[in-house]
């Protein structure tokens, strides 16, 4: 949870993240007092990525935590200058995928 923290994100978008319903204030709400997240494989599958997504950007930007945090709403080409946030909105479980891939292209290159 300390993650959507630092990029900054709405409770709504937080929920939407975690394949959740927009509005769903009481799981989110349980997470932060430390119940687990990922009771399904969808869930555990999604934190997997979100993480991966947080990793790559801390890789990619190591002395600028501002952009490495504030890169998921920053408008992007890659997504039909859309922000990463609204990609994953937009097409649920493949926007991350999307997001995730796009990111690792980036490393490796």
């Amino acid at each position: 949870m300390s993650l959507f923290d630092h990029w900054n994100l709405s409770s709504e978008d937080q929920a939407v993240l975690l394949g959740l319903a927009p509005g769903n204030r009481p799981a989110l709400a349980r997470y932060r007092k430390g119940a687990r997240i990922g009771t399904t494989r969808d869930q555990c599958d999604r934190v997997r990525h979100l993480l991966g997504i947080h990793r790559s950007l801390r890789l990619l930007f190591p002395r600028n935590r501002e952009v490495a945090y504030g890169w998921m709403k920053m408008r992007n080409r890659a997504f039909g200058d859309m922000t990463p946030v609204e990609a994953i909105r937009k097409y649920g479980f493949v926007g991350l995928l999307m997001v995730r891939a796009y990111l690792d292209r980036v490393r490796r290159q």
